[in-house]
């Protein structure tokens, strides 16, 4: 997601410890999260098949976490933004000591905003995490403003030898799923999952069990979105730049304005 200062490795440190710097996706091969129902998104994607580089007029929106801090949302919309996912934790402890403000902020100026939780799946298991996440996200409703909650799922920022956290395939697996499971059941949507087509094939092993009911947001710096991971026949976000006129990173919706809108309903 966008580079950001708040990762910390397992559980919580001390007070006043330093934090961990996060890194450009570029340079440490990051990816993250997509959602919506099944049907819905068959619905909203037959007839947009073409991939976002192929395709004019898919409206453009971006990703912010305590990084960007306060963020100037007029000259964002002016700027063509019209969505924007926003972080608001990580782990089982962390939040985003900016997330009201720029959330708040995104929707005044019009922008369809949501909310992104960056798992760390070696802390505590998914279901802990989607319940601190729920906690402090600003809830999902269907006001057609609120984007599908949102799981960013990718290598792992603390170890880069260990880009899977330690985890088998299997248990990665079921992580995503019990994450997935306490969203649906607060929510009534599963998440968005973000995430690369390098993390996802390697690290759970090419699972085909999310693509028919979680959207993809993929995360590919490249002209064209490239490979996708296992299942998915497209991505419904397209996370394509890590700098541009947005703040945070750059994204694509693969679809028209009014169908973005419709997804939001659910």
């Amino acid at each position: 997601m966008a580079r950001d200062h708040d990762h910390q490795p397992g559980p919580r440190p001390a007070a006043g410890a330093p934090q961990h710097p996060r890194q450009p996706r570029a340079r440490r091969r990051l990816t993250a999260a997509t959602l919506a129902l099944g049907a819905l998104t068959a619905v909203l994607y037959t007839a947009v098949p073409a991939p976002p580089a192929e395709a004019a007029g898919k409206p453009l929106g971006h990703d912010i976490s305590s990084h960007q801090g306060a963020v100037d949302w007029r000259d964002v919309r002016a700027k063509g933004g019209r969505f924007v996912y926003v972080k608001a934790t990580e782990s089982n402890w962390y939040r985003n000591p900016h997330f009201s403000g720029q959330y708040r902020g995104a929707r005044k100026a019009g922008l369809l905003r949501g909310a992104y939780h960056f798992g760390v799946p070696n802390a505590s298991s998914g279901a802990a995490q989607a319940r601190h996440f729920l906690r402090h996200s600003g809830g999902w409703r269907p006001d057609g403003r609120t984007l599908p909650p949102a799981l960013d799922i990718e290598h792992n920022p603390y170890n880069s030898g260990r880009a899977c956290f330690g985890m088998s395939r299997a248990a990665l697996v079921r992580w995503i799923r019990g994450f997935s499971n306490e969203v649906l059941r607060q929510t009534g949507r599963r998440p968005v999952i973000y995430t690369t087509a390098r993390w996802w094939n390697g690290c759970t092993g090419g699972s085909r069990a999310f693509a028919a009911t979680h959207p993809l947001w993929l995360a590919n710096w490249h002209s064209t979105p490239g490979k996708l991971p296992a299942g998915w026949a497209y991505p419904s976000f397209w996370q394509y730049a890590n700098h541009g006129a947005l703040p945070g990173d750059q994204n694509k919706w693969n679809g028209t304005a009014a169908q973005l809108r419709r997804f939001a309903r659910g």
